[in-house]
């Protein structure tokens, strides 16, 4: 406001001026966080950042106006439970979290502070939730999917490489979240006719040499589970497929987008978006213990057509057509 509008607004209306810096002055400036296990430069990373805060924006959620917010991201695991603490320390209104890995570290920390998650693997069994129509938790969200659905990987992998007469799944056994998804697999492996086994995540090196060996045998194929420790080690897993010339089925679409082959799952960056729709319920005084946790209501099929070229592999025309994208 300039002074010859002050002056003015003084000679007319005089009280109206006061009384709104007034209301604008006590507009209260509410704070959340977020926790994410990817690097803060990842394009993946920035997707799921900004399709949240696009959803905050939709609810008239403005950072600087009436909101401000404190990031943790990081590829390494390791750093969670630290960043954690850090978060909850700042106490703030609402926590975001990005799955399973993220939600247990805070929780351990914190009973109170409200969290809405996203991709979150089967929140009942893992403890963040009581039930799914009644959390009764300080947590709530959006799970990434059913265990069964993991079954369809190998029938993926199957339709784009015929060929494929054994199958490594990429799993963590320390995640209670790898075996389920191994299960389902395994109960349609016979039906394709498939030797399935079993690669850890554990680290980079033992992915190397478990991969390398795996390969030495023809007619192989990989199924990455949807894991945190899978999204970390996704570009060395990434590298040996195509060195090794394994045709494989990944979880989600930031492994395709970065050269991987074929993915089915969940769209975790619309999640993000749903998800500003809990934090301003929450700001504006719902608790999470009453949201029902909702499941995923977009899968997506995303083929990188450069990466079959690559593996000499032919992708049938039906295959292309249910694709929700293709990329060249």
């Amino acid at each position: 406001m300039t002074r010859r509008e002050f002056i003015t607004l003084l000679g007319g209306v005089a009280v109206a001026w006061p009384l709104a810096a007034r209301a604008q002055q006590r507009e209260r400036i509410r704070r959340i966080g977020v926790l994410m296990n990817l690097a803060t430069d990842d394009a993946e990373a920035q997707a799921r950042f900004g399709a949240f805060l696009q959803g905050l924006q939709e609810f008239g959620w403005s950072i600087g106006r009436n909101l401000r917010v404190e990031t943790r991201f990081t590829a390494d695991n390791g750093k969670i439970p630290r960043y954690a603490e850090e978060l909850v320390a700042l106490e703030l209104d609402v926590i975001l979290a990005n799955s399973n890995s993220a939600v247990l570290p805070l929780q351990q920390v914190s009973r109170r502070v409200p969290i809405v998650f996203t991709a979150s693997t089967d929140p009942v069994g893992a403890g963040l939730v009581e039930s799914l129509s009644r959390p009764g938790s300080n947590a709530t969200g959006f799970i990434s999917a059913e265990f069964g659905m993991s079954a369809k990987w190998l029938e993926l992998l199957k339709e784009v490489a015929p060929g494929v007469t054994r199958a490594a799944v990429l799993l963590e056994p320390s995640n209670i979240v790898s075996l389920p998804q191994f299960a389902a697999v395994q109960t349609v492996a016979p039906s394709f006719r498939v030797e399935l086994s079993r690669i850890s995540l554990s680290d980079a090196e033992q992915i190397e040499r478990s991969v390398a060996i795996f390969a030495g045998t023809p007619n192989g194929g990989l199924i990455v589970s949807r894991t945190s420790e899978a999204i970390a080690h996704r570009a060395l897993i990434i590298a040996l497929a195509a060195r090794h010339r394994l045709p494989a089925v990944y979880p989600l679409r930031l492994f395709v987008n970065d050269g991987g082959l074929v993915c089915y799952g969940p769209d975790i960056v619309d999640q993000y978006r749903l998800a500003a729709g809990y934090v301003d319920r929450i700001l504006k005084g719902e608790k999470p213990a009453d949201l029902p946790v909702q499941a995923p209501t977009k899968y997506e099929l995303v083929i990188n057509l450069k990466t079959a070229r690559a593996l000499g592999l032919e992708v049938p025309p039906t295959l292309l057509a249910l694709a929700d994208e293709v990329i060249e």
